[in-house]
């Protein structure tokens, strides 16, 4: 039972907004500024390092270098050594700290069994900064 008050007959529009959606939209928006708002003023507290004292990483050590050539020749820094020699080598160079780089740079024409022996030696060994050098001779193929 509605009634209709007002001078309006029937077939004419409503003139009256209904403000039920608007308010309905209002109270989102309020419920959602009241949410996010702590976040917003959230602060995170960083102990920043001072600029004065470099990082103990950034210390520059010597690389080592390791040759492998075609003919399973192993070179540590230019002089020959065999598979068991380089694995003292190895130990003694994983406990110095900082710890040096270790430039691995196999000729392209060496074997593949001889490049992983050397790299297992070294891990297994405690060498952790690893890489490999003259990548570009692989590139012509």
């Amino acid at each position: 039972m509605a009634m209709n008050v007002g001078g309006g007959g029937e077939g004419e529009p409503m003139l009256d907004i209904n403000t039920t959606p608007l308010i309905d939209v209002m109270l989102v928006l309020l419920i959602m500024f009241i949410i996010t708002l702590p976040v917003l003023t959230h602060a995170v507290k960083l102990d920043m390092p001072s600029a004065r004292t470099p990082p103990p990483d950034q210390i520059q050590t010597q690389p080592i270098r390791v040759d492998i050539d075609w003919d399973g020749t192993v070179l540590w820094d230019g002089n020959v050594v065999t598979l068991d020699e380089l694995e003292g080598y190895f130990r003694a160079e994983a406990a110095r700290r900082p710890q040096p780089e270790l430039h691995v740079r196999p000729d392209r024409r060496a074997a593949y069994d001889t490049v992983a022996k050397v790299l297992a030696i070294a891990q297994r060994n405690g060498m952790q900064r690893i890489g490999f050098v003259g990548n570009e001779q692989f590139m012509n193929e």
